[in-house]
C-alpha cells in the first residue's frame, strides 16, 4: 500500500461524503478506492469511516485523522513546490570546484557574475589541484582540465588548453632556442608538476624524454617566476604563462612538437532533473568565459 496515495484518497471520500463520487475525481475504480481505504485501515488498527447504505460518516477517529492527514498531504506538495521551483528558478547553495589557478584567475570571476544575477543563489568556490568526489563532497559542479577518466559523471566541454613550452627570450639569446626536443638535454629546464617526463609528438608518434631540472616547484608560479628570471626552459598550462606571453616576457618554444589541446570540462553527477542553479551556472560559463587556450 501507498500510504500517501491511500491517505489522498481518505481525504477525498470524507470531502466528497462518499466513495463512488471520489472514485470519480480520483480516476479510479470504485473497489479500489474501497480497497485503499481498507488497507489504511488495516494498517492503522481503526476504522476511519462508518459507511451506510445512504452515506459516509467519519468515526472519531477519522476526524482526528483527517485533520493530520489534510496537513501532512498539504506539507508534502508545500515541499514538491519547492523542489519544482528550485529546478525552475536559481535558489539555495551552489557549490563549484576547480584548480587553483585556473579556479582564481578564471571561474572566479564566472562566479562573481553568476551571484549578481542570481541574487537567491549563495555560492562556494572550492579551490583544489586534487581530484575531489563530487557526491561526497557534496560539490554540485567541477571544472577540469584534460581528458576524463571513465566515470559515472556528466560532463560538457566548455573549452581547451595547450600545454606550453617557454623560456625568456633573454635566455633563448644566450643558450640557442631549441629546435627538436632531444636539443632540451642540453638546456637548464624547470619542472613543475608531478611528471618529471616531458612528451611531445613527432611524425605521430610520442616522444618523451626526462630532463634533468636545475629548478624544480609543484607551484606553476614558482616555475614561471624562476622562467621570467632567465633560469631556463618550463612546461606548464598556456593559461598560466599567458601573461608572460602577452607581455613578451615570455617565448613559446617546440611549437610544432606539442601534443593536441586538452579539453576544459564542467562535470556534475548527473544530467537527470538538473537543477537550475547548476544548468545556469553552465550556460553562464558558455556565453561569457573565453576558455579557448588552444
Amino acid at each position: 500500500m501507498d500510504r500517501f496515495e491511500a491517505m489522498h484518497v481518505f481525504v477525498t471520500v470524507a470531502d466528497l461524503r462518499g466513495f463512488a463520487p471520489a472514485a470519480r475525481k480520483l480516476r479510479l475504480s470504485p473497489s479500489a478506492v474501497t480497497r485503499l481505504i481498507a488497507a489504511l485501515e488495516e494498517h492503522l488498527g481503526a476504522r476511519l469511516l462508518q459507511r451506510t447504505t445512504r452515506q459516509v460518516r467519519l468515526t472519531d477517529v477519522g476526524t482526528r485523522y483527517l485533520e493530520r492527514a489534510r496537513r501532512i498531504l498539504a506539507d508534502v506538495e508545500e515541499a514538491d513546490g519547492f523542489a519544482r521551483e528550485e529546478r525552475n528558478r536559481p535558489s539555495g547553495r551552489l557549490v563549484v570546484s576547480a584548480p587553483v589557478g585556473f579556479g582564481r584567475l578564471h571561474v572566479g570571476p564566472v562566479m562573481t557574475e553568476y551571484l549578481k544575477r542570481y541574487s537567491e543563489v549563495s555560492g562556494e568556490l572550492r579551490l583544489s589541484d586534487n581530484l575531489v568526489n563530487l557526491v561526497e563532497d557534496a560539490i554540485d559542479a567541477a571544472v577540469r582540465i584534460g581528458h576524463l577518466a571513465d566515470s559515472s559523471l556528466v560532463a560538457r566541454q566548455v573549452g581547451e588548453m595547450r600545454r606550453i613550452t617557454v623560456a625568456t627570450p633573454g635566455y633563448l639569446k644566450r643558450h640557442g632556442e631549441p629546435k627538436t626536443p632531444e636539443e632540451l638535454l642540453a638546456h637548464e629546464t624547470i619542472a613543475f608538476g608531478p611528471s618529471a617526463s616531458w612528451h611531445f609528438v613527432q611524425d605521430g608518434r610520442d616522444i618523451e624524454g626526462t630532463p634533468t631540472p636545475r629548478f624544480t616547484s609543484n607551484s606553476a608560479d614558482a616555475a614561471l617566476q624562476y622562467a621570467e628570471a632567465g633560469g631556463g626552459v618550463t612546461r606548464v598550462l598556456a593559461y598560466q604563462a599567458a601573461e608572460g606571453l602577452r607581455r613578451g616576457r615570455l617565448k613559446i618554444v617546440l611549437a610544432k612538437y606539442e601534443h593536441p589541446t586538452l579539453p576544459i570540462h564542467i562535470v556534475y553527477p548527473t544530467s537527470r532533473l538538473l537543477s537550475a542553479k547548476v544548468r545556469t551556472f553552465i550556460d553562464l560559463v558558455v556565453e561569457t568565459a573565453e576558455w579557448k587556450f588552444g
